[in-house]
């Protein structure tokens, strides 16, 4: 996400106080401040990652050299210094200055933005796959471990969606369901 300050107007600066970290935000309130951070940003870039990638590198692996992918698509072109921000952890070097900052999406307005972007991008894409992939309550739980969730892989085994390397109790006797 790369902001330019200079071109909002006072309206948009104001809209952009409400960014926070996005967990402390409802779906709703992300919706929300989504199109008011595209508006506000010069330049997003979202990067995604197939689950079979994620199996093979690990989560964290493949969540750093996502990040480093989108900062790199994000400064592409861009001539002079950059100041990159992470929030939490540093990238493989990639020719631009950074500065991991923990708990970065809470005190950086551009780590926030980029934080409600990365959910709300994500809590669209589970909606989309819960309507091709019924019965996993997708759009009910996003992604994460919840008893819907860890009912709905009791009762229809794993999607192709789901993470084999993902250590849950729920995935170790249950085969990939690929009937679906």
């Amino acid at each position: 996400m790369l902001f330019d300050y200079q071109a909002l107007t006072t309206r948009e600066l104001r809209a952009l106080s409400k960014l926070n970290d996005s967990k402390q935000h409802s779906a709703e309130a992300r919706e929300e401040l989504y199109p008011l951070v595209l508006l506000s940003a010069a330049r997003v870039v979202v990067v995604s990652r197939c689950v079979r990638g994620i199996d093979a590198l690990g989560l964290h692996k493949t969540n750093l050299a996502a990040l480093r992918d989108a900062m790199q698509g994000v400064t592409q072109g861009i001539d002079g210094e950059v100041l990159c921000l992470v929030d939490g952890f540093s990238v493989a070097e990639f020719g631009r200055p950074q500065r991991a900052i923990v708990d970065g999406d809470a005190t950086s307005a551009a780590i926030a933005a980029a934080s409600i972007v990365a959910k709300v991008t994500r809590d669209r894409f589970m909606r989309h796959a819960d309507s091709q992939h019924p019965g996993w309550s997708f759009a009910e739980h996003v992604g994460y471990s919840t008893p819907v969730h860890r009912a709905a892989i009791l009762r229809q085994g794993v999607s192709p969606l789901h993470r084999m390397s993902f250590q849950s109790l729920a995935y170790q006797q249950l085969p990939l369901n690929t009937a679906v």
